[in-house]
Protein backbone atom coordinates (compact mmCIF):
# COMPACT_ATOMS: atom_id res chain seq x y z
CA UNK A 1 0.00 0.00 0.00
CA UNK A 2 2.80 2.18 0.54
CA UNK A 3 4.64 1.46 -2.42
CA UNK A 4 1.41 2.41 -4.08
CA UNK A 5 1.04 5.75 -2.46
CA UNK A 6 4.64 6.78 -3.68
CA UNK A 7 4.01 5.38 -6.70
CA UNK A 8 0.86 8.10 -7.14
CA UNK A 9 2.51 10.84 -5.40
CA UNK A 10 5.88 10.53 -7.77
CA UNK A 11 3.78 10.11 -10.78
CA UNK A 12 1.60 12.81 -10.15
CA UNK A 13 4.65 15.26 -9.15
CA UNK A 14 6.08 14.04 -12.20
CA UNK A 15 2.70 15.54 -14.18
CA UNK A 16 3.01 18.71 -12.41
CA UNK A 17 6.64 19.53 -13.22
CA UNK A 18 6.29 18.25 -16.85
CA UNK A 19 3.20 20.12 -17.42
CA UNK A 20 4.24 23.45 -15.76
CA UNK A 21 7.56 23.40 -17.47
CA UNK A 22 5.78 21.93 -21.47
CA UNK A 23 3.46 25.04 -20.50
CA UNK A 24 6.52 27.64 -20.04
CA UNK A 25 8.71 26.33 -23.45
CA UNK A 26 5.52 25.37 -25.42
CA UNK A 27 2.83 27.97 -24.77
CA UNK A 28 4.01 30.47 -22.47
CA UNK A 29 7.28 32.08 -23.63
CA UNK A 30 5.56 32.28 -27.49
CA UNK A 31 2.46 33.68 -26.38
CA UNK A 32 4.26 36.29 -23.89
CA UNK A 33 6.38 37.35 -27.28
CA UNK A 34 2.97 39.05 -28.39
CA UNK A 35 2.54 41.20 -25.50
CA UNK A 36 4.20 44.93 -24.91
CA UNK A 37 7.28 44.87 -23.12
CA UNK A 38 5.64 45.95 -19.51
CA UNK A 39 2.46 43.76 -19.35
CA UNK A 40 5.22 41.01 -20.46
CA UNK A 41 7.67 41.65 -17.43
CA UNK A 42 4.61 41.63 -15.27
CA UNK A 43 3.56 38.33 -16.17
CA UNK A 44 6.47 37.24 -16.56
CA UNK A 45 7.40 38.38 -12.68
CA UNK A 46 4.16 37.16 -11.16
CA UNK A 47 4.29 33.84 -12.71
CA UNK A 48 7.75 33.48 -11.37
CA UNK A 49 6.69 34.18 -8.24
CA UNK A 50 3.72 31.83 -7.94
CA UNK A 51 6.34 29.19 -9.35
CA UNK A 52 8.58 29.51 -7.12
CA UNK A 53 6.11 28.89 -3.93
CA UNK A 54 4.36 26.03 -5.84
CA UNK A 55 7.21 24.44 -7.75
CA UNK A 56 9.33 23.90 -4.39
CA UNK A 57 6.71 21.34 -3.03
CA UNK A 58 6.45 19.57 -6.07
CA UNK A 59 10.08 19.26 -6.35
CA UNK A 60 10.41 18.01 -2.92
CA UNK A 61 7.48 15.66 -3.48
CA UNK A 62 8.97 14.23 -6.79
CA UNK A 63 12.60 13.90 -5.53
CA UNK A 64 11.07 12.42 -2.14
CA UNK A 65 8.84 9.59 -3.40
CA UNK A 66 11.46 8.89 -5.98
CA UNK A 67 14.20 7.91 -4.08
CA UNK A 68 11.75 6.24 -1.62
CA UNK A 69 10.94 4.54 -4.98
CA UNK A 70 14.45 3.54 -5.69
CA UNK A 71 15.09 2.63 -2.35
CA UNK A 72 12.99 -0.45 -3.30
CA UNK A 73 15.62 -0.99 -6.13
CA UNK A 74 18.53 -0.86 -4.01
CA UNK A 75 19.64 -4.73 -4.66
CA UNK A 76 19.29 -3.86 -8.53
CA UNK A 77 21.24 -0.92 -8.07
CA UNK A 78 24.45 -2.56 -6.53
CA UNK A 79 24.97 -4.03 -9.78
CA UNK A 80 22.80 -1.69 -12.17
CA UNK A 81 24.17 -2.80 -15.83
CA UNK A 82 23.62 -6.85 -14.80
CA UNK A 83 19.94 -6.49 -15.95
CA UNK A 84 17.94 -4.18 -18.24
CA UNK A 85 15.64 -2.87 -15.72
CA UNK A 86 18.94 -1.84 -13.66
CA UNK A 87 20.48 -0.05 -16.62
CA UNK A 88 17.43 1.96 -17.15
CA UNK A 89 16.75 2.76 -13.82
CA UNK A 90 20.28 4.38 -13.42
CA UNK A 91 19.53 6.30 -16.33
CA UNK A 92 16.15 7.56 -15.13
CA UNK A 93 18.73 8.76 -12.26
CA UNK A 94 21.17 10.34 -13.48
CA UNK A 95 18.72 12.65 -15.57
CA UNK A 96 16.96 13.35 -12.32
CA UNK A 97 20.41 13.96 -10.99
CA UNK A 98 21.02 16.53 -14.04
CA UNK A 99 17.16 18.07 -13.63
CA UNK A 100 17.99 18.71 -10.18
CA UNK A 101 21.56 20.26 -11.36
CA UNK A 102 19.35 22.25 -13.50
CA UNK A 103 17.10 23.47 -10.68
CA UNK A 104 19.61 24.68 -8.31
CA UNK A 105 21.48 26.63 -11.37
CA UNK A 106 18.08 28.47 -11.69
CA UNK A 107 17.64 29.26 -8.24
CA UNK A 108 21.53 30.36 -8.40
CA UNK A 109 21.26 32.30 -11.20
CA UNK A 110 17.79 34.09 -10.22
CA UNK A 111 19.58 34.97 -6.71
CA UNK A 112 23.00 36.28 -8.05
CA UNK A 113 20.63 38.28 -11.04
CA UNK A 114 22.49 35.77 -13.66
CA UNK A 115 19.21 34.97 -15.26
CA UNK A 116 18.21 36.00 -18.72
CA UNK A 117 15.42 35.29 -21.04
CA UNK A 118 18.06 33.64 -23.43
CA UNK A 119 19.80 31.07 -19.90
CA UNK A 120 15.72 30.93 -19.04
CA UNK A 121 14.92 29.25 -22.36
CA UNK A 122 18.20 26.71 -22.74
CA UNK A 123 17.64 24.96 -19.07
CA UNK A 124 14.13 25.07 -20.11
CA UNK A 125 14.75 23.34 -23.37
CA UNK A 126 17.19 21.04 -21.75
CA UNK A 127 14.81 20.35 -18.73
CA UNK A 128 11.91 19.22 -21.45
CA UNK A 129 14.13 17.06 -23.34
CA UNK A 130 15.60 15.22 -20.24
CA UNK A 131 12.17 14.49 -18.51
CA UNK A 132 11.06 13.36 -22.23
CA UNK A 133 13.71 11.12 -21.73
CA UNK A 134 12.58 10.12 -18.03
CA UNK A 135 9.16 9.05 -19.66
CA UNK A 136 10.43 7.10 -22.12
CA UNK A 137 13.20 5.19 -19.92
CA UNK A 138 9.84 5.01 -16.96
CA UNK A 139 7.66 2.85 -19.59
CA UNK A 140 11.08 1.35 -21.02
CA UNK A 141 11.90 -0.30 -17.65
CA UNK A 142 8.73 -2.11 -17.50
CA UNK A 143 9.05 -3.19 -21.42
CA UNK A 144 12.58 -3.71 -22.30
CA UNK A 145 14.78 -6.50 -22.10
CA UNK A 146 18.10 -7.80 -23.41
Amino acid sequence: MIYLLLKVVHLGAAAFFIGGVFFEVMILSRAARQLPPEPREQLSKALGQRARRVMHWVILALYGAGLALAWNFRAVLVDPFASSFGTLLTLKICLAFSILGHFLTVVWLMRTGRMNPARSRLIHLSVLTQMLLMIFLAKAMVILTW
